[in-house]
């Protein structure tokens, strides 16, 4: 199911200082009828920046076993028995999910639950540097379409039809959403100017709830570096469903947005990083805006209120990482200046309230 990188450690029968107790994985799995080839090692696969996979072999098959990050877990996120339940319904019908063979909630076993996923290979374009291969501004572009086309095909599956019709709480999705992420900026920053910035963005949130949509699957971190490619750009494979749910799909969209650099933005969307669409050929926000509207003919005009959602998400999100990082419970030297970042695109966000996409 994982990334295709060049940065894994692969350490042949020997699980020291990878975050995982293989001896205990074996027995466990031993007592499910499945048998771990500790011979074959396992392979900590890079990418992300929180939760851990790691390529094992189990009854002569290449799988991948996910857990969540070491320390604190924010309400919500890394949840291996929501992915659990997404993809051993969705991937029967929707190409791009891998399955999950199976879930262990026994947290005896290694401290928290985990599960083991299919494994797939595929092109990963990480943070916002491009392969040689895509140098063609045409390719870019066609990237672009690529990657609104697969968020469109997710929104099109009827949850009904794959057992996931009463999954999640759409249902004051947005209101329940801005609460909890006012919340969370509580808990990870005293910083004042911040908090009042974020009062600020709350009020305005308030003011500007958009009207409930039909809603659809979310993988509700739809970006780039979550997906598989093919060698000429066709997304095949999506990533990384611990947040999994329902509610409008315009959080999706809004959410892939934020991620989403421009040329001309302020410095703390290029120190993001996060897409390389900064480069000539991507396509400007408010083009995937209309092409994803032309493909679903969904009406887009209320996003604006999402995307300040997905931004306040996202600032957030990144000083949680940091307060992760200096607990000690993930990540490396490059986690140090995360909570600047999260302080100014919550800055960045109190200036796009009234801004054009």
């Amino acid at each position: 199911m994982r990334r295709n990188d060049a940065a894994t450690q692969h350490v042949p029968g020997d699980d020291r200082g990878l975050g995982l107790d293989l001896a205990a994985v074996a027995t466990y799995l031993e007592h499910q009828g499945l048998e771990l080839d500790r011979a074959s090692g396992v392979v900590r696969l890079s990418g992300g920046l929180s939760n851990l996979n790691y390529l094992i072999t189990v009854d002569g098959r290449k799988v991948v076993l996910r857990r969540p990050p070491m320390g604190e877990l924010p309400p919500g996120a890394h949840d291996m028995t929501r992915e659990h339940k997404i993809l051993n319904r969705l991937s029967r019908t929707f190409p791009l999910a891998p399955d999950s063979y199976h879930l262990c909630e026994d947290i005896s076993v290694i401290g928290v639950p985990f599960q083991l996923l299919e494994y797939r290979t595929g092109l990963v374009i990480r943070g916002d540097k491009l392969p040689a291969s895509f140098s063609d501004t045409d390719r870019r572009h066609a990237l672009c379409e690529h990657l609104v086309r697969a968020l469109s095909a997710l929104h099109a599956i009827d949850a009904d039809d794959i057992g996931l019709g009463r999954f999640g709480r759409p249902e004051g999705f947005f209101l329940r959403n801005v609460a909890g992420w006012r919340r969370r900026a509580s808990k990870v920053t005293g910083d004042q100017p911040t908090l009042d910035n974020v009062e600020r963005i709350v009020a305005w949130l308030g003011d500007h709830e958009p009207r409930s949509a039909t809603p659809t699957l979310l993988h509700s971190d739809f970006k780039l570096d979550n997906c598989l490619l093919e060698a000429d750009g066709r997304v095949s494979t999506l990533l990384d469903w611990d947040m999994g749910t329902r509610g409008d799909p315009l959080m999706d969209l809004a959410t892939l947005i934020s991620y989403w650099t421009e040329p001309d933005d302020p410095d703390c969307m290029h120190r993001l990083g996060q897409m390389p669409t900064a480069h000539p050929g991507f396509m400007r926000r408010a083009d995937v805006l209309e092409a994803y509207a032309r493909l679903t003919g969904r009406d887009v005009g209320q996003f604006q209120s999402w995307r300040i959602l997905a931004m306040l998400k996202l600032g957030v999100v990144f000083m949680q990482l940091h307060r992760n990082w200096v607990n000690g419970a993930l990540g490396d030297a490059s986690y140090s200046g995360f909570a600047r970042l999260g302080i100014d695109l919550i800055e960045h966000t109190t200036d796009l309230l009234e801004a054009p996409l």
